[in-house]
């Protein structure tokens, strides 16, 4: 028996990296999971294969999450196959893309994350979780200065936690707890990969700084913990390196 037989879960953007990462350590412990992707339905279905021959449950649903319908869509999916949703990981970001506008970062990492929080909610019942995925380079922003080409993504993220966390009241009157996994630079991440791309040594900057980084698995098992830990709706969990961003 798995701590999360009889649940299911959506983790917006697990096709690959942490979301995928994420979603098979749920699924090893019993829950059924929404793998959702917004293009790539080959590598969500990758990862549903993956599942499935471990012994898990998953589904592979596309979707925009910056697109309304396609997050109720999204939401309802998980009810549909599953027949409940229980357990929201929000760890869908981006914004370093190029070609998508200049609002993108903002669209994603704050309007889409509240669109999709709240469509989820509405269908979760008492004792459900979400968990919201950042890194410490957007949760510190306010107070500690980050690489200028990140700058824009860690803005927007931290706009997406803050919005985020204003719905924590009405979450608590659902019964619906509200976690924060806050986690240093990850190696193996598209985020880290495009940083170096920009800023050449960045990786090995922060690697120097932490003193180590989490791998891609390692962080997904961190947030996979998340969603049982027993903590007060509203914390945060800090994955690697913090003391740097708190000093």
């Amino acid at each position: 028996m798995g701590v999360l037989d009889n649940k299911a879960a959506i983790v917006t953007g697990s096709s690959r990296g942490i979301g995928a990462a994420t979603a098979k350590v749920l699924a090893g412990e019993g829950a059924a999971v929404v793998v959702n992707y917004r293009q790539k339905a080959p590598r969500a279905n990758k990862v549903v294969a993956e599942i499935e021959a471990a012994g898990g449950r998953a589904i592979a649903v596309g979707g925009d999450l910056t697109n309304e319908a396609d997050v109720d869509a999204l939401a309802q999916a998980a009810v549909d196959a599953f027949g409940s949703l229980d357990i929201l990981v929000l760890n869908a970001s981006g914004g370093m893309e190029s070609g998508l506008g200049e609002d993108y970062a903002l669209r994603l990492n704050r309007d889409a994350q509240v669109s999709m929080l709240k469509a989820a909610a509405e269908r979760m019942k008492p004792g459900s979780r979400v968990v919201f995925v950042t890194s410490h380079q957007a949760h510190f922003i306010d107070s500690v200065q980050t690489m200028d080409a990140y700058e824009p993504v860690a803005r927007s993220k931290r706009a997406g936690e803050t919005a985020l966390r204003e719905l924590i009241p009405w979450l608590e009157e659902k019964g619906i707890t509200f976690v924060v996994v806050s986690g240093d630079m990850i190696e193996g991440t598209i985020t880290a990969t495009l940083l170096e791309r920009a800023a050449p040594g960045a990786i090995e900057s922060r690697r120097e700084a932490a003193g180590k980084l989490y791998s891609v698995e390692e962080f997904g098992a961190e947030v996979a913990k998340m969603v049982t830990a027993d903590v007060q709706t509203g914390h945060t969990e800090y994955v690697g390196g913090a003391g740097h961003f708190q000093d």
